[in-house]
C-alpha cells in the first residue's frame, strides 16, 4: 500500500458543526470518487490517508457507496489513532428501525470503529419516505435509539431530489444535522438554498453541502468557472463543509487547498456565476426529480 503522506503546511479552517460543540474543517472528503468502488483498496489506501494528512477532519461514507466502508475500516483498524480525531460519517437508507440499526452494526463492523461521529437517514424523497421513517418502528425511531446508546454521537438527514420534503424533514425531525446540494445551479432553481437552508439555519444545525461540482459539465474554465470556483461559491454560502468525492491524491490536495485558502466571494461574484447556469439550470439539476 502507499507511504503515508508528508504533512501540509497550514491548518484547514474549521466550523462548528451546528449545536453540537464540535468542528469540522472547511472541506470534507466526500465517499463518492475512488471511494465508491470495489477492489481498489491501494488507492483508496491513499486517497485516505492524504486527506488525513492534509488536516481534512471530515469523512463521509454510507452503506450504499460500494465498498467505501470496507476501505475505510482498513485503514481504521491500522490507524486508530487518527479514527479517534476526525469525525465519521456514515449514511443509512432502510426506512424502518430494524433494518436501519442492521445497516448501522455492518458499518460498525465495515469499518472496524466502535462509533459514528454522525449517522444520516439517507436520501429522503417523498412523503411516503418521510410517513414511512416516522411511524413507529420507522427508522427515525432507530436512529435515535443509536444515539441514546452510543453508536452515534449525532443524527441526521440527506436529500437532492425534492427541496421541500427535505425542508419538512429539517423541520419535524430531532436531527443534528442535514446534507443538500450546494451550487449555483441551485442557487438558481431555488428551493435547497432558499428554502432548506434557511430552515437548517433556524433550527441551529449543521449543514453539509454536497453535489458541489455537480458533474463534469459544470465545469468551465473559459468563463473561470473550475472546481476550485465551486468549492469557493458553496463555502461562501452559510454552511458548516463542502464534501466532494475524490479520486486521487492529488485531488485531494486540491480539496484540502481550497479549504486552507477559502475566501468568500462577493455578493456580486456569486451571482455573476449563478448568472453563467441560470439558462441550463434545469438540465443540469440531473439529481433531482421531475421540475
Amino acid at each position: 500500500m502507499n507511504q503515508d503522506a508528508a504533512m501540509p503546511i497550514g491548518a484547514i479552517p474549521t466550523r462548528a458543526f451546528g449545536k453540537t460543540g464540535r468542528a469540522v474543517t472547511l472541506t470534507g472528503l466526500g465517499g463518492e470518487g475512488i471511494l465508491r468502488t470495489y477492489g481498489q483498496e491501494d488507492k483508496t489506501w491513499g486517497v485516505i490517508r492524504e486527506a488525513v494528512a492534509q488536516g481534512i477532519s471530515y469523512f463521509d461514507c454510507a452503506r450504499a457507496y460500494a465498498g467505501s466502508e470496507t476501505y475505510y475500516g482498513q485503514v481504521w483498524s491500522r490507524h486508530p489513532e487518527d479514527r479517534a480525531r476526525i469525525f465519521q460519517a456514515g449514511k443509512s437508507a432502510a426506512r424502518s428501525k430494524n433494518g436501519a440499526l442492521a445497516d448501522l452494526d455492518q458499518t460498525l463492523r465495515n469499518m472496524h470503529i466502535d462509533y459514528l461521529d454522525l449517522w444520516q437517514i439517507h436520501d429522503v424523497r417523498t412523503e411516503e419516505d418521510l410517513e414511512m421513517i416516522s411511524r413507529p418502528g420507522g427508522a427515525l425511531e432507530g436512529f435515535m435509539e443509536a444515539k441514546a446508546n452510543g453508536k452515534t454521537r449525532f443524527i441526521g438527514v440527506t436529500g437532492h431530489h425534492d427541496p421541500k420534503i427535505l425542508e419538512k424533514a429539517i423541520r419535524e425531525w430531532p436531527i443534528d444535522s442535514v446534507m443538500m446540494p450546494v451550487n449555483p445551479v441551485e442557487a438558481a432553481l431555488g428551493g435547497f438554498m432558499d428554502s432548506a437552508l434557511p430552515a437548517a439555519l433556524e433550527k441551529g444545525i449543521a449543514v453539509i453541502g454536497m453535489k458541489v461540482l455537480g458533474a463534469s459539465h459544470y465545469i468551465l474554465p473559459d468563463a473561470g468557472v473550475t472546481p476550485e470556483m465551486l468549492t469557493r461559491f458553496a463555502l461562501s454560502q452559510p454552511i458548516t463543509v463542502a464534501i466532494i468525492g475524490c479520486s486521487s491524491d492529488s485531488h485531494v490536495r486540491t480539496l484540502a487547498e481550497a479549504g486552507r485558502s477559502f475566501s468568500p466571494l462577493s455578493p456580486d461574484e456569486q451571482q455573476a456565476i449563478v448568472g453563467l447556469f441560470h439558462p441550463y439550470a434545469r438540465r443540469l439539476a440531473f439529481y433531482r426529480g421531475p421540475l
